[in-house]
């Protein structure tokens, strides 16, 4: 039994349709407004259309993986505004690293401490109180996790330092700096929880008294006396 030709026209027109609906030129140009974020994934090259240049698109911003609508806030975002190095692209290391150019402005946390960390989530939670967003990634999940461990340590270095006064300090022109207790004796002390909070070692003017002051890591301003309750700096 011979085949009917309609059976291989049958299957050349879906084909015909896949490929013309893929590669047409018409379609690259279909309008991408109105926008609805919690609807779509955006490629970066995608979301670079979005960056205030064309004024029938919307202008779009991405913070952890989240797109948000600020259009409302062109006079910013837009061009000519103060913050239009944020749109059409994801720059979530700017928020924090105040780097608004070139390299700086990428998606990547990578090095960044567990305090900056938490600084682009809160940034993130501005943005969802203010504009549309879109839907979370799975990436986002784990920043918050690392921000909430930062808020946790942040917490725990609060409550140990408040064991032990922090010195009172002051400048003027005429002496300098100076630091000082009402009670105890001014020494520079490590603060090993901030090693964990930005990566780096740090010291604060505690306020120790007598019995205290044998304890190990305990530093003397220099040029102060040992039982002086204040130090100029």
């Amino acid at each position: 039994m011979g085949r009917s030709p309609l059976v291989g026209i049958a299957l050349l027109v879906p084909i015909f349709s896949f490929l013309f609906l893929k590669f047409s030129p018409f379609n690259l140009h279909l309008p991408l407004y109105p926008f609805s974020a919690s609807q779509k994934l955006f490629t970066k090259q995608q979301l670079a259309l979005y960056n205030g240049t064309d004024a029938a698109l919307p202008i779009l911003l991405a913070i952890l993986g989240s797109v948000f609508d600020v259009t409302k806030g062109k006079s910013h975002y837009g061009l000519g505004g103060g913050y239009n190095h944020f749109a059409g692209r994801d720059a979530s290391r700017a928020f924090v690293s105040g780097n608004f150019s070139g390299d700086g402005l990428t998606e990547s946390l990578r090095g960044l401490s567990s305090t900056e960390v938490k600084g682009v989530v809160d940034w993130r939670d501005f943005y969802v109180r203010t504009y549309i967003k879109g839907n979370p990634t799975k990436y986002l999940k784990g920043v918050e996790a690392k921000a909430a461990r930062g808020a946790q340590l942040m917490e725990k270095q609060k409550v140990e330092e408040a064991k032990v006064p922090s010195c009172n300090s002051r400048w003027s022109q005429e002496d300098g700096s100076e630091v000082w207790c009402e009670i105890g004796y001014p020494r520079l002390v490590q603060r090993p929880i901030e090693i964990a909070l930005t990566g780096k070692m740090s010291k604060r003017c505690a306020c120790f008294n007598k019995a205290e002051l044998d304890q190990p890591g305990l530093e003397v301003y220099e040029g102060c006396e040992y039982f002086s309750n204040l130090c100029r700096l």
